[in-house]
């Protein structure tokens, strides 16, 4: 098993000056909106654990992370105030309990005026004496956290930051695309270890080793599916049993670099045979579609795209017959894929920003029908997103076609042929550009 992707802080520290210009000039304007002077950015407080002592793992406000590489560091707060150098507030608890977060070293520290402090009380120190000239951004669970600011996340501002960080400086895809060879370690040593006849509990296990994450720092719960469990869009567990029979393997599984994450998904079938054949006529279906991002496409109709070459398929493979159009109107492409084909990513695994029309707020809703599309937006240059069609044996979605025509166009035989297999997904990570987009994910294969 390979070692996990070893990340070289000179690699990113070219970048990250300027990507701490753009963040500059996108609170300029956001401030410049709001009518405020300063923007303080809280990094958050751990959730504590209904009726005992211990908390939820820790996720960092993704705007305090848009700003630092700090993914582990409560009750910090960054301060930005236009034409200075930011300010972090950075807490030290004096803890024996647990260990404090580090002195901060890097690539990143020279961009910032560090105040260190070890109690909460102190923050107030460095903190804008014009309290009703700041406007404040995270979560706040206790009143005490917001220091007597009053305006917390206000549209104005939010809105507008929401909207630009969709698209990505060159730091950040430096480390998205870190993210991706990282999270192909792992995917990797999982396809090996469903090779090797692998419970989803030890093929999950061979996955974190490899991709070098502890299971708190992935981004997103891994999905390890063996058969007919890959029907289950969210499956969430991880069976320390061995099935009777190995058919199958969806794993959809990502990793972070720097707080950023990609998000990859690939199916496997254990034999040669009709199922592998439609495994790859699948990738050669989403590849199809990867092949049509590109700056100015409108995503939903990408998303409508795709429908149209998933009943092309399920008529090509006997699964239904009927016209394209009949197929859709029916819903019975919807019943055999019914998530959108994408959505952005970046800190967040679904990106925020992505049902936005413009950086006031206004949304555009998905197509009708389509209410699960996470993306509709018409693409920009260097935004990243996934492209994830899906095919799968959903028996509550087929049933729920029953007394309608779409019902009489499946092939309820080759249904019962695909059931045991559970469902295909390929999911991959594109970059956005003006005459196509670069596949992280496939380069990422590829090295």
């Amino acid at each position: 098993m390979g070692k996990a992707t070893i990340i070289d802080d000179s690699a990113y520290a070219d970048l990250y000056s300027a990507h701490v210009n753009t963040l500059t000039e996108r609170h300029d304007r956001a401030l410049e909106r709001a009518g405020a002077g300063h923007a303080v950015i809280f990094s958050g407080a751990p959730h504590g654990v209904f009726l005992d002592d211990y908390n939820y793992p820790f996720k960092a406000n993704p705007h305090f992370v848009s700003w630092l590489p700090l993914t582990n560091t409560p009750f910090c707060y960054l301060v930005y105030t236009p034409g200075e150098v930011p300010v972090l507030i950075y807490y030290q608890e004096k803890d024996y309990w647990h260990v404090p977060p580090a002195t901060p070293e890097g690539y990143w520290p020279e961009e910032f005026d560090i105040r260190v402090i070890h109690s909460m009380e102190d923050a107030t120190k460095h903190l804008p004496a014009t309290r009703d000239n700041c406007i404040l951004i995270g979560e706040i669970t206790d009143e005490a956290q917001s220091f007597g600011i009053d305006r917390v996340n206000p549209g104005s501002a939010i809105n507008m930051l929401h909207f630009d960080r969709s698209v990505k400086t060159g730091y950040e895809l430096a480390c998205m695309r870190a993210a991706s060879r990282r999270a192909v370690k792992g995917h990797r040593a999982a396809e090996k270890a469903f090779k090797a006849g692998k419970t989803e509990f030890d093929i999950h296990l061979d996955y974190c080793r490899a991709a070098g994450h502890a299971e708190n720092e992935l981004p997103y719960g891994n999905i390890v599916a063996l058969n007919e469990n890959g029907a289950v869009l969210h499956y969430q567990h991880q069976s320390h049993e061995k099935p009777e029979e190995f058919r199958s393997f969806l794993i959809d599984a990502g990793a972070r670099v720097n707080g950023y994450a990609s998000d990859i998904t690939r199916t496997y079938a254990k034999e040669d045979g009709e199922f592998a054949d439609l495994v790859i006529r699948f990738d050669q279906l989403q590849l199809e579609l990867v092949a049509e991002v590109k700056t100015g496409v409108d995503f939903a109709d990408l998303h409508l795209l795709c429908h149209e070459k998933i009943a092309e398929l399920l008529v090509e493979t006997d699964l239904a017959n009927g016209s394209p159009d009949a197929l859709i109107e029916s819903g019975v492409t919807s019943a055999f894929y019914p998530h959108g084909l994408g959505h952005l990513l970046g800190i967040q695994v679904h990106d925020i920003g992505g049902h936005m029309g413009d950086d006031t707020g206004t949304t555009v809703d998905p197509p009708s029908g389509h209410r699960f599309l996470r993306l509709t937006r018409s693409l920009e240059d260097d935004q990243v997103l996934t492209i994830e069609p899906g095919l799968y044996v959903i028996d509550m979605l087929l049933n729920n076609l029953s007394g309608t025509p779409g019902y009489d166009m499946i092939n309820q035989k080759k249904i019962d042929w695909l059931r045991p297999y559970g469902g295909i997904r390929i999911e991959d990570n594109v970059r956005v550009q003006k005459d196509g987009c670069e596949n992280l994910t496939r380069n990422a294969f590829e090295l």
